[in-house]
This record gives C-alpha cells, sequence and structure tokens, in this order.
C-alpha cells in the first residue's frame, strides 16, 4: 500500500509510485502546504517548462488549513487558461485529441474544493493509463504510517527525481528532453506506451 497526496495531473515520479502500489491511499488529513503540486503541475511549452497553477482562497488565520479544506479562488479564469495552454503545447501530439474530450470535462466543471480536482484528474489518468482506479482515503493523520510513505512526492522544489527512458518531446528540439514533467505530457506523447514507460522509471529517493 503506498500513501500519496492528491496532486494536480502528478508528475511522472507520482503515478509511477502509483503503478507500483498495490493499493492508493490518500492522505486527507494533513495540512495544506504552499510551493507543491497540490495546486500546480509542469507541462513542456513553447518555451520550455511552464507552471500551470490553480489559484487557492487564503484566509487571514493562525489556524492551519487541511488540504481537504482548500478552496479553489474563483476569480481568476484559470481553467480556460489551462485548458488553452495545454492546446497550445500539445495540439500537434501523437495522442492529445483522444484525449482532449475527457480532459475538457475537467476543466468546465465547477469545483468547489481543490482535493476534489485533484481526485478526477487521478481517475482521468488511471482510465487513460487503464490500471486500477481504486483508492482509499485516511481518516486520521499520522506522522509514521506504517505503509510506504509517498507524501514528499508532492513536494514541488527540490523534490524526488528519475531516471526514465528519455522519450520523445514536443519542443525537445530546442531545449532537450525535460524529466519528471506532469504524466499529461507522457500521456498526450506515448499515448498507450506510457504505462509501460512508467514500469520502467527509477525513483531517486
Amino acid at each position: 500500500m503506498g500513501l500519496f497526496i492528491p496532486t494536480y495531473f502528478s508528475p511522472i515520479s507520482q503515478y509511477t509510485a502509483i503503478v507500483k502500489s498495490d493499493t492508493v491511499l490518500f492522505e486527507y488529513e494533513d495540512n495544506f502546504q504552499k510551493q507543491t503540486y497540490r495546486n500546480r503541475c509542469y507541462i513542456y511549452g513553447a518555451n520550455g517548462k511552464l507552471a500551470l497553477t490553480i489559484p487557492v482562497k487564503h484566509k487571514k488565520t493562525t489556524t492551519r488549513k487541511k488540504t481537504k479544506d482548500a478552496l479553489i479562488e474563483k476569480d481568476f479564469p484559470w481553467q480556460n487558461q489551462h485548458l488553452k495552454s495545454l492546446r497550445a503545447a500539445y495540439r500537434t501530439s501523437p495522442y492529445f485529441e483522444f484525449f482532449e474530450d475527457d480532459l475538457a470535462k475537467i476543466f468546465n466543471k465547477n469545483y468547489v474544493y481543490l482535493i476534489d480536482l485533484n481526485i478526477d484528474t487521478y481517475l482521468f489518468v488511471t482510465d487513460a493509463l487503464q490500471i486500477s482506479q481504486d483508492f482509499r482515503k485516511t481518516d486520521t493523520y499520522e506522522l509514521a504510517p506504517k505503509v510506504d510513505d509517498y507524501r514528499d512526492f508532492s513536494i514541488a522544489k527540490n523534490g524526488v527525481s528519475i531516471e526514465i527512458n528519455e522519450y520523445t518531446q514536443m519542443f525537445d528540439d530546442k531545449y532537450g528532453f525535460i524529466s519528471n514533467l506532469s504524466i499529461l505530457d507522457l500521456l498526450f506523447m506515448e499515448g498507450p506506451n506510457a504505462s509501460c514507460i512508467l514500469e520502467d522509471v527509477k525513483l531517486m529517493l
């Protein structure tokens, strides 16, 4: 069993651990942290690595906010911007058109809580990878859980690195291969072969 933070179109490192876990357990009782993949992902844009960030409401309070209670800020058209960025980056990729309709459903849905969006991205990706969509939720926070703990995989800066067989990327002729982008990059470029590539990825813990 692997314990994960639900993140936004998670990086390849997280899905590598997910496909190798017999059971997925999502952390619902942790405190929200900034500068993580909880509300951002990275894709390969025309100018290199591009961050897509979901605006989250921050209230002035001394009480720490749990991730499951994090609210999406409605004052910014982030969904239109993210979908537009994905289309600009990947519309000519080999497999984008196969996923575009289901992807658009996520960006057209009215989300209140960040965690609901992240679970939907998980369901989208597991369906695309044709792997089990089952998962469990934690009901208490444990500092030292008795399962494989992958919660640090949610750290965006100086987080987990990977060794991966390089695959063709949209703009690698300009900027070279960029490792550990969002799983979307691998899906749009490799389609059905994405699962096989994930099986061979080595996590540098």
